[in-house]
């Protein structure tokens, strides 16, 4: 379980690993934290940049040490974070690091409605997805290699991860794809007759019967009437004499 934080918007973390390095005022830190790519390595909005900047301030996370006016332009005041934010910043990362999330991304929304695509379609999309994602797991490892010759593994970490959970994704709908060119995925038939006749196979829609009826709470008692029991006894009976 996530811990509750002062500023949880993850912003408010990409501003503290930008203010960890030295003061800056905001305007600094954000063109900082875009050349840095930050706002690709955690989902955040930019109109929030300055609330969050508001609110780091406000739990005394970052303190303000001056505020200085450039030529004409309008007087910045710069920021540096505070011990407090230096812990913060420390306790954030290792529960990121550490503790692993239910994520949600749009590839398995569409996975959960597949049925709803004929199958031939299903897997030309399906091929249609693999080919782009090869040709973009190309690009990133020529560009990670690249980036390596001149920055320290440690601050490319995280485009290590990205390519690692691309190459997972390329292997696994390879695999998928074969059983769906091959015709040994399960059920594939079933799926084909239901887009090719318009009804619905027996099997699924007694599926989808068993799987929408509202099961019965343990904790609902069981109210039994005189009739039920006597109907009970009499069966109880009947199953006596039929085994006698």
């Amino acid at each position: 379980m996530p811990k509750r934080r002062k500023v949880g918007n993850l912003l408010a973390l990409a501003v503290l690993s930008a203010l960890v390095q030295r003061p800056m005022h905001p305007y600094e830190i954000a063109t900082a934290l875009r050349a840095w790519g930050k706002d690709q390595d955690m989902e955040f909005k930019w109109g929030s940049f300055y609330t969050v900047i508001g609110n780091l301030d406000k739990h005394h996370l970052i303190e303000a040490v001056e505020s200085v006016r450039e030529g004409r332009r309008p007087e910045r005041t710069v920021y540096r974070i505070t011990d407090a934010g230096r812990a913060e910043l420390v306790d954030w990362a290792r529960e990121l690091v550490s503790t692993p999330m239910a994520e949600q991304p749009r590839f398995r929304a569409g996975l959960s409605v597949l049925a709803a695509l004929h199958p031939d379609e299903a897997t030309a999309l399906l091929r249609q997805r693999l080919d782009l994602l090869e040709a973009a797991i190309r690009q990133d490892r020529e560009a990670l290699d690249a980036h390596l010759r001149e920055i320290p593994r440690l601050f490319l970490v995280e485009s290590e991860y990205d390519l690692a959970m691309r190459d997972a994704e390329a292997a696994w709908l390879r695999a998928l794809l074969a059983e769906l060119t091959s015709g040994s995925y399960p059920g594939l038939d079933t799926w084909r007759t239901f887009h090719e006749t318009g009804e619905m196979p027996a099997e699924l829609t007694e599926l989808a019967e068993k799987s929408s009826t509202p099961k019965a709470s343990p904790d609902t008692p069981t109210t039994h009437t005189p009739e039920a029991s006597t109907d009970s006894s009499d069966s109880s009976s009947r199953r006596a004499d039929t085994t006698g």
